[in-house]
């Protein structure tokens, strides 16, 4: 009876040694050849600001953009696939992560599974892909894939990548690449928090918000009044009440808050705020913001003052523009240059 016994356990562990790998090689025949599937040969702020340098006055990141509408802030149309990649998966600012796949597969049939899996934490979380053509982009629909890679950023304004966040993002990344018959290579936890800590320290330390403030001379002004003029100097009205100065090319180089809340009916000071590492030095963001200092003076009746309410000589100024200059050289020698995609990712 025991020799029954066992040759019935050893029969039933025979059968079902079979058919798991019946299953999975039935797996991976469906993933090859199922209907969706490609020929591989296709082609496919209202705080006021100190009128010098304000380390470490973070703001909150912003919303990234779909996968399947693949843009990069700062990217203009035109620049090539493999570039635009580049700026999305960046070894500088992201730890990377290989998806090896079993098969070719097509950005239509990964990109719904891919969106499943954004952020961790508030650290976004981009893909790309190696073309057939041997080129890595931005996964498309309409494109076939031999090789996919994830980029998650490191650090933020706010904080580094920490242990539990990178925990889950292996857990919920390893759970994702099953579904898409793919086996994620992932960089060791102690080497990448490392790198994540640096990454956060040179953030925080290159944080700069500079302001300048604008005092009535007279009574404070009424809001519709000022309104007009801010839209005069060029000033566009946002919908929730901030003025911000366009550059010309969708984005905006300095802001300006009224101090006050919506409910208010005056205000008697402006101030104008420059996020410094998300402009470029060539668009010379504080001497713009100066300029558009001056010319309110003469259409408000203003004095350009300090946080102390104080009148802000010409000689100030010219000190702050030359920290200024310092700050734009110390980021350019970090391969973070104000401005650029890497900064703009790390400071919007």
């Amino acid at each position: 009876m025991s020799l029954l016994a066992a040759a019935g356990v050893f029969v039933a562990v025979v059968i079902g040694y079979n058919k798991y790998h019946e299953y999975k090689a039935r797996k991976s025949v469906e993933r090859a050849f199922s209907s969706d599937h490609d020929d591989v040969l296709m082609k496919g702020p209202g705080d006021r600001a100190e009128p010098s340098l304000d380390i470490g006055a973070g703001a909150q990141d912003k919303a990234e953009p779909v996968l399947d509408e693949p843009v990069v802030q700062g990217a203009d149309e035109g620049v090539p696939a493999s570039e635009l990649a580049t700026s999305m998966v960046d070894p500088l600012i992201d730890v990377l992560i290989p998806l090896e796949l079993e098969v070719a597969v097509r950005g239509d049939k990964v990109l719904p599974v891919l969106q499943t899996l954004r952020h961790v934490g508030n650290k976004p979380i981009h893909y790309i892909g190696m073309a057939v053509s041997g080129d890595w982009e931005p996964i498309r629909h309409g494109s076939v894939y031999t090789k996919l890679q994830a980029g998650v950023q490191m650090a933020s304004r706010t904080t580094a990548l920490n242990e539990l966040e990178y925990s889950e993002l292996v857990t919920r990344l390893r759970s994702m690449a099953d579904e898409i018959g793919a086996e994620p290579q992932i960089p060791d936890m102690i080497e990448v928090m490392a790198e994540a800590r640096n990454l956060h320290r040179f953030v925080a330390g290159h944080d700069a918000q500079l302001g300048v403030n604008l005092l009535s001379n007279g009574a404070p002004w009424a809001i519709p009044t000022l309104i007009g003029a801010l839209e005069k100097q060029g000033f566009d009205v946002r919908p929730d009440g901030r003025f911000v100065m366009p550059d010309g090319e969708g984005g905006h180089l300095f802001s300006l808050s009224t101090n006050v809340t919506l409910a208010e009916e005056t205000t008697s000071q402006l101030t104008l705020l420059l996020d410094v590492p998300c402009v470029a030095p060539s668009r010379d963001g504080f001497n713009a913001m100066i300029a558009c200092a001056r010319s309110l003076v003469a259409r408000l009746d203003a004095t350009i003052v300090d946080d102390s309410n104080q009148p802000l000589s010409d000689e100030a100024i010219a000190a702050i523009n030359g920290q200024v200059l310092e700050f734009y050289e110390e980021m350019a020698q970090a391969d973070i240059p104000a401005g650029s995609t890497r900064a703009l990712r790390l400071f919007s």
